[in-house]
């Protein structure tokens, strides 16, 4: 019977220290400075369940949700307006402790927010779903057709529609994080026109490279309170451990005298010679980026 007792007891201690471990790795998840999302359109995963076991897979600590195509729709093809389908993937998350860091309105890549007549309820329907799954941030690209430094004119409707859509997200408790072809200095005037504290940036790393400009300093001429989440990438050619454009140490060191923390959004730097190959590029890269922003967490 004694040892019975002492068995039993040795099953309930083993159970307290499962139990106590899960709950550490998931306080010291949530409190991590940095966190490592992928993008499901660029793992090939748009808006499909699969897209977060495939994250988890890859190493990453949450995944940024594309709001589906946009076309000719008044709309986006948004699958989580249905709530069978938002509650599936909600559910999942919680199943492999992975986060949603955002949802991407990447439709407006090729669509322009500035003379669609439906953008600003395109952008209210991405915000409804971001407050029914209770993510934060709504990532909203300029893109091709609203590119200001080749269409400069057309500012004043892009200004007046990111007011109307940041009055909306405000209420909505959702920040909308711009992505545009400006430079740090004229996205920064840009958010002050529009006056919202619901519109901040979605910097790009690839922006600034291609266009020849440090990221640190454009980092600095933004400031914290306006940046709300990075993707950090390169266009397609190599894996960022291997890109003598991108210093990721540097990088660290700039957001880290900023005082910045959030999340760091995986989209390209894959391998020009094996480019569908998901798993081998975004695993690379997940890891790389976490033994940067991650090493001392």
């Amino acid at each position: 019977m004694e040892r019975f007792k002492k068995a039993l007891k040795g099953f309930a201690l083993l159970g307290l220290l499962s139990v106590t471990f899960t709950v550490n790795r998931a306080a010291a998840q949530t409190s991590q400075r940095y966190k490592v999302a992928v993008v499901d359109l660029m793992i090939l995963k748009r808006q499909k369940l699969g897209a977060l076991q495939l994250s988890k897979d890859l190493g990453a600590d949450g995944v940024e949700v594309d709001m589906g195509g946009l076309g000719n729709r008044e709309t986006f093809d948004n699958q989580l307006a249905k709530d069978s389908v938002r509650n599936l993937f909600l559910a999942k998350a919680k199943e492999l402790n992975l986060e949603i860091s955002s949802l991407g309105m990447t439709g407006f890549f090729a669509q322009s927010f500035a003379q669609r007549p439906t953008a600003v309820t395109a952008v209210t329907d991405c915000i409804n779903t971001a407050k029914s799954m209770n993510v934060k941030v709504a990532f909203l690209p300029m893109g091709v057709q609203g590119d200001l430094v080749k269409n400069p004119e057309l500012r004043p409707a892009i200004v007046e529609r990111l007011k109307e859509a940041g009055k909306i997200a405000e209420e909505a408790g959702v920040t909308i994080g711009i992505e545009t072809s400006l430079d740090a200095k004229g996205e920064l005037k840009l958010l002050k026109d529009v006056g919202s504290p619901a519109v901040k940036s979605y910097f790009n790393f690839s922006n600034a490279v291609k266009n020849g400009r440090d990221i640190s300093d454009e980092l600095k001429v933004l400031g914290k309170k306006n940046i709300v989440q990075i993707h950090c990438t390169n266009e397609d050619g190599v894996w960022l451990q291997n890109d003598p454009k991108i210093d990721l140490k540097k990088v660290k060191k700039t957001l880290d005298k900023m005082g910045w923390s959030g999340w760091l959004v995986i989209e390209r730097s894959r391998d020009a010679n094996d480019p569908r190959n998901v798993k081998k590029n975004f695993s690379a890269n997940t890891a790389y980026v976490k033994s940067i922003f991650q090493a001392t967490e």
